[in-house]
């Protein structure tokens, strides 16, 4: 558990709590009741209202896709192979950020999307407890910024295939991105539907398997969690290592600090740099 890499200043604040001193959100981070206790009622109404936007958003791109110039052939499955890797790639980089970089009490992520992520390391399985709101209204918020896009260049009047292409590939992109929590939270479950488990073998879906390494330490591999196929390639050429780098070399920010605490976070960014074992980090799609 990530909470056995806590800092001495961590420990101490957990003291505070239990000897009834005022502790701030922010010293809550390993404390799963603290952090699930952050999900008000005012949270759920913004999942809702991200879920109703969300549906609104690409039922209206798909009315106006409808309306544009037909494809045909491979270029149908390979719109959606588009969307997919487009939110395979979301969902990374989404998840990258909030676990890297940032507290619960970050002004405005910290709150609304930091203490999901923080919560969900120190209880994995609390995902599996959600309901279908709470598992799920984030991305749907999320996936809004793919449907606005594809409402705002695709217009039925002026298209042409590849704006039918791109809005294909949006449409797809908008489903997928709105189902990675669903997906993520069958990852956890000790048995998912039998559908389910179909398509995690098969790798069509993110496996519990692959979706561990994530989980274990260092914990700074395998972010992408839609279907995990992202994960090969983004490793493959250091894709967050390197932002990382940068980042820290900028503001001088460390990596993972609230999450794991400082001293693993500072071994993990001290520790060398080996190749990647990226064929054991990603399989595409396989047979049963």
């Amino acid at each position: 558990m990530r909470d056995e890499a806590d800092t001495e200043d961590a420990a101490r604040e957990r003291d505070g709590r239990t000897s009834g001193r005022p502790v701030p959100f922010g010293a809550s981070v390993h404390d799963p009741n603290a952090l699930e206790a952050g999900y008000t009622a005012g949270h759920r109404a913004y999942e809702i209202g991200g879920i109703i936007v969300s549906m609104t958003a690409a039922t209206w791109l798909c009315v106006r896709v409808a309306s544009c110039p037909r494809l045909s052939g491979w270029w149908v499955p390979l719109a959606m192979l588009v969307g997919i890797l487009t939110a395979d790639f979301v969902s990374g980089f989404v998840h990258w950020a909030f676990d890297t970089w940032g507290s619960v009490d970050t002004p405005v992520f910290g709150r609304l999307a930091i203490r999901t992520f923080r919560h969900h390391h120190v209880d994995q399985k609390a995902i599996t407890r959600h309901d279908f709101i709470e598992t799920n209204g984030h991305n749907f918020g999320l996936s809004t910024i793919l449907g606005v896009t594809g409402l705002l260049t695709v217009q039925s009047e002026t298209a042409t295939m590849v704006g039918t292409f791109v809005g294909m590939s949006l449409i797809a992109g908008i489903f997928f991105v709105a189902l990675t929590s669903q997906v993520h939270k069958w990852a956890h479950m000790d048995h998912p539907p039998a559908v389910v488990a179909f398509l995690q073998r098969t790798r069509l879906v993110l496996s519990p398997e692959h979706h561990s390494l994530h989980h274990s330490a260092p914990y700074n591999r395998n972010y992408c969690i839609t279907v995990g196929w992202m994960n090969g390639p983004l490793r493959a050429v250091r894709f967050f290592e390197t932002l990382e780098r940068v980042i820290t070399a900028v503001t001088g920010w460390v990596p993972r600090e609230d999450d794991i605490g400082k001293d693993a976070a500072l071994a993990t960014v001290e520790e060398p740099v080996s190749p990647p074992d990226v064929a054991a980090e990603v399989k595409g799609p396989t047979l049963p």
